[in-house]
Order: structure tokens, then sequence, then C-alpha cells
């Protein structure tokens, strides 16, 4: 499958709320069981983005929005500012076509050069294909939480998976350093 990278911009906000309207109600990833409006994906998109967050889309060569992904904040207190937590949504037909990984692999670029020391996956369902496509990156299993979701009658587990970006843990940040800035609180 053809495809490039860019960022996301507001023009693709009908697509991506159809995509994540199809991932919440049939898939697991999301535990929303409601799927929001393109008012609040747009809200969405715009407070990761003004955040100083990558928010990325992966297009086909007519432009066809495939999927998406973005980083994100994990927690909002102070001492989690060097952790993002990342989200990757894509269309039917892009499933296990390489478009999942590629994202995956911008997003970790990007934050990485943001600064990021760690970045973490929260898979609901503990989805086998995002499971895979985590561990290819070089994501190491964190955890398993039991039936922390309730969702087409049945319980959910959630898998953690985290990556070292950078120099992870291995030297201490430099004050006043990106992401230091960006948090807010």
């Amino acid at each position: 499958m053809s495809f490039t990278l860019r960022d996301a911009t507001p023009s693709d906000l009908p697509a991506i709320t159809a995509i994540y309207r199809e991932a919440v109600l049939n898939g697991v990833a999301s535990y929303e069981v409601t799927p929001p409006g393109e008012a609040e994906m747009a809200s969405r998109l715009s407070a990761i983005v003004g955040n100083g967050y990558p928010y990325i889309a992966a297009v086909d060569p007519g432009g066809l929005l495939l999927g998406y992904a973005y980083a994100s904040a994990f927690r909002t207190r102070p001492a989690y500012r060097f952790l993002v937590e990342d989200s990757i949504y894509l269309a039917p037909e892009a499933r296990g076509q390489g478009v999942g990984k590629a994202l995956l692999a911008e997003l970790i670029k990007r934050c990485t050069a943001l600064g990021f020391r760690q970045m973490v996956a929260v898979i609901g369902g503990a989805h086998p294909a995002s499971v895979a496509v985590h561990r290819a990156a070089g994501f190491e299993h964190g955890g398993l939480m039991k039936g922390t979701g309730f969702k087409h009658g049945r319980w959910l587990d959630t898998i953690i998976m985290q990556l070292p970006l950078g120099e992870g843990l291995t030297t201490d940040p430099e004050p006043g350093v990106y992401p230091d800035t960006l948090y807010r609180g």
C-alpha cells in the first residue's frame, strides 16, 4: 500500500472522525462507547497540537486518509512531563498494510526530537495487532490490567507497553529544556 505521512490538519477532521467512529463502534482500542462528533474531535486535535505534541496523518496517493496517530500527555502532573502516550487509529482497509507501523515510527522519531524520554502505549482490549506493532517498534511489556473496561458485552484487559526515547533514563534532563516547558499546570 502506497501512502505518505504528514501533519494532520483541520481539513482531515471529517476522515479522522469517521475512522475514530468506526473504532469506537466496532473495536476495543478506545473505551469510549459513544463516538464523539467532529466538533469534539476538532477540539481534541487543537488541544494536542496546541500543546506542542505531534499529530500525524497517513494519506494514500489520492489524498484519502488511511489513519492517524498522535502523542499526548500520559498524565498532567509535572513529574510525568517527559513521558508521552501514543494513540494510533486506522481505517479498516489500511489495517495490516504497514500504515500503523509507519505512523508509530514517525511518532517515535518526532517525540524523541522533542526531548521526551519515554513513550507508553495503553492498549485497550489487549488487542493482538496493536501489541505486535508496538513490540516490533521495540516496546516492552509493562503490565496487564485485567477487566479494566466493559464493552461489546465483555470485560476487556488493558496492556501497558513502554519504550525509552533518546537517552531514556540514562541521564537526567537538563533544566529548562523542552519538554520542561511543555507542562503548563
